[in-house]
């Protein structure tokens, strides 16, 4: 036989919250700046021509 769950304050306001608001978006992992890919830059037509 299963215990009776205990009410949770906490949780009752957080489940509460939710149906308002909507769930939290995922956590996104911060990646440090020497780790991070420097963005790539297309050369220009103008610079391709002259060598």
């Amino acid at each position: 036989m299963a215990r009776k769950q205990k009410f949770d304050v906490k949780k009752e306001i957080r489940k509460l919250a939710r149906e308002r608001v909507g769930t939290v978006p995922s956590a996104r992992v911060i990646v440090p700046k020497p780790a991070r890919k420097k963005p790539k830059h297309k050369k220009k037509i103008d610079e391709e021509a002259e060598p």
